[in-house]
């Protein structure tokens, strides 16, 4: 499966792995990348054999935000043509962070200006101990708008209070101790450490994972009220009596894999 020209998508078993293939220009992408990361999302997420989505990169970068190219044109660009532009972007993100599979940024090198948003809008990051991270956007007496919703929710309004204002780069440890990113490793640990990441959330229920994620969306940030209590009493009855929450059960008691394995 590759029908993009700037990625290169491949699925092995249960893992869709989406790779930024531009290295050249340090994966930084434009209109037509941020279209096939939507379109590839949109593909593998509505697929039953996929599990798992690993989003990588190709050369030392992993992003380095948007190409100088792209950003020329948009010097032109009316009003209206930037609210297009921005539209696009966000619904990409939108339907990273949406997408019903479990996804998971393997960070081999620097992360800059929108791709920070790339990270942001997966489930897991892991990144290598040399990359670097920047929200550079004031510098050029831009903000860092679009990806907003996802950075600050990953590393927290106060320490994006710090990095959106300052645009200082700081390093893998610093993203770590934010939150930002979930693990931090040695780049020859690196595919091992997402290989068990991975794993693991294949070895779950699919059906339990989806729910799960929109689980975390519903109750984060909100107050726990009787609607909220209400809803997670309706969510945890719901999966317990779906076959796969009963199947999962009944062969723990079993003392056997379940079905989604076993098969």
């Amino acid at each position: 499966m590759n029908a993009s020209r700037h990625l290169n998508i491949g699925v092995e078993g249960a893992v869709a792995t989406v790779t930024l293939a531009r290295p050249e220009l340090r994966n930084a992408f434009n209109d037509e990348v941020i279209a096939e990361l939507r379109a590839a999302f949109v593909a593998l997420g509505k697929r039953e054999d996929v599990r798992a989505i690993v989003l990588a990169a190709e050369g030392p970068a992993f992003c380095a935000g948007a190409d100088l190219n792209w950003m020329r044109r948009m010097a032109g660009y009316t009003r209206e043509e930037n609210l297009a532009d921005a539209a696009a972007l966000a619904e990409m993100l939108r339907t990273i962070d949406q997408c019903p599979k479990p996804t998971v940024a393997r960070i081999q090198g620097d992360v800059y200006a929108g791709g920070m948003g790339l990270v942001a809008a997966c489930d897991i990051a892991v990144a290598v101990d040399t990359a670097g991270f920047c929200l550079s956007e004031v510098r050029l007496g831009l903000i860092p708008a679009t990806i907003s919703p996802y950075v600050i929710r990953a590393m927290g309004p106060r320490a994006a209070q710090r990095y959106f204002l300052t645009a200082e780069r700081f390093d893998a440890a610093e993203a770590l101790r934010i939150g930002f990113v979930h693990a931090v490793v040695a780049p020859e640990a690196l595919d091992v450490h997402v290989q068990g990441i991975v794993r693991a959330l294949t070895g779950a229920g699919p059906a339990a994972v989806r729910a799960c994620k929109a689980l975390v969306r519903r109750v984060a940030a909100q107050p726990i009220d009787d609607a909220l209590i209400a809803a997670t009493v309706e969510s945890i009855a719901d999966i317990r009596a779906s076959a796969e929450g009963r199947e999962g059960v009944q062969a723990f008691l079993d003392k056997r894999q379940p079905a989604w394995l076993a098969g």
